[in-house]
C-alpha cells in the first residue's frame, strides 16, 4: 500500500539578507560557504513499507522530521531523493484547516475544501447536513469562519477530511484538537475509519493511543530510523529512552 525507498529531504536555509543590488552582486560572486548558506536534513535515508489495512504510527522528538515525513507520503513534499509509491485515495489530516478560506462561511468551504478533494458539488450538497451535523456548526453555517476559534476551525477540518473512508489516511495529531468530547466524537470516528480496512499512518506524542492503535511503530530521531518494530516494544523503547 505504501513503499518508501531511501527518502531524504533537504532544505536550504540561508541565513544572509541581502539588501541592496551592491550586496546581491557581491553575494552572487561569493564562494558557496561565505554565503551562510546551511542545509538541513529533515529525512535522511528512510526505508519502510506499510501494508494494506494496516495502522502505523510515527514517533519522535519534535524536529525528528514526523511531520515532514506525513507531507511526503501525502505528496505534498516532493523528496529531494528517493521514491514514494502509494496504492488509492489519500486522504491527509495535517495542519487541520489549511486550505480553508478565512473569509468564507462554513458551507462555502465544504465546497471549497471538497473540490479541492475531488468531490462534485451534487455529492456535497448531499453531505453538508452531516458535515455540519458531525461539526456541531448548524448556528454558524453562514458566519465567515475568521470568526471561529481553532477548536471550530479544526472541527470543521475533520469533519470535511473524514467525508468519506479513504484507502489511506495520514493523521497527525488531529485527535488531540477541539474540546474534550469532540476529541471522544473524533477518535470514534477514527477507529471507524480503522475497522473498515483503511491503512493509516498515525504521528502522535500520545504513546497509550500509539501502543493501543498500531501494530507497528517508526521511530524517528534527527530524520533518521532509529527503530522500527511492534507498536508495544518500541513506544517502550522511547519511553525509557526519554528518562535516561
Amino acid at each position: 500500500m505504501i513503499q518508501v525507498e531511501q527518502v531524504s529531504m533537504e532544505f536550504n536555509l540561508n541565513r544572509g539578507k541581502v539588501r541592496s543590488l551592491k550586496e546581491w552582486l557581491f553575494a552572487k560572486v561569493e564562494d558557496e560557504k561565505k554565503r551562510k548558506k546551511e542545509r538541513f536534513l529533515a529525512l535522511s535515508n528512510v526505508t519502510f513499507s506499510i501494508e494494506k489495512g494496516e495502522i502505523f504510527g510515527v514517533i519522535g522528538k519534535n524536529g525528528a522530521g514526523k511531520s515532514t515525513l506525513l507531507k511526503v507520503l501525502a505528496g505534498i513534499m516532493k523528496p529531494t531523493s528517493g521514491s514514494v509509491k502509494t496504492k488509492g485515495t489519500i486522504a491527509p489530516m495535517i495542519e487541520l484547516g489549511t486550505g480553508f478560506d478565512f473569509e468564507l462561511s462554513p458551507i462555502e468551504n465544504i465546497y471549497l475544501s471538497g473540490s479541492i478533494l475531488g468531490y462534485d458539488k451534487k455529492f456535497l450538497d448531499e453531505k453538508i447536513p452531516e458535515i455540519l451535523s458531525f461539526s456541531e456548526l448548524w448556528d454558524f453555517k453562514d458566519n465567515p469562519v475568521k470568526y471561529f476559534s481553532s477548536g471550530m476551525v479544526a472541527r470543521l477540518a475533520f469533519s470535511v477530511s473524514t467525508l468519506v473512508v479513504p484507502d489511506i489516511l495520514i493523521v497527525d495529531e488531529i485527535l488531540s484538537v477541539g474540546d474534550i468530547d469532540f476529541q471522544k466524537k473524533s477518535y470514534q470516528r477514527m477507529l471507524e475509519l480503522m475497522g473498515s480496512g483503511t491503512t493509516v499512518v498515525y504521528v502522535s506524542h500520545n504513546i497509550e493511543s500509539l501502543q493501543n492503535l498500531c501494530s507497528r511503530v517508526l521511530w524517528l530521531e534527527h530524520g533518521k530510523i532509529k527503530q522500527i518494530g511492534d507498536a508495544k516494544e518500541i513506544c517502550s523503547n522511547y519511553q525509557n529512552n526519554k528518562e535516561e
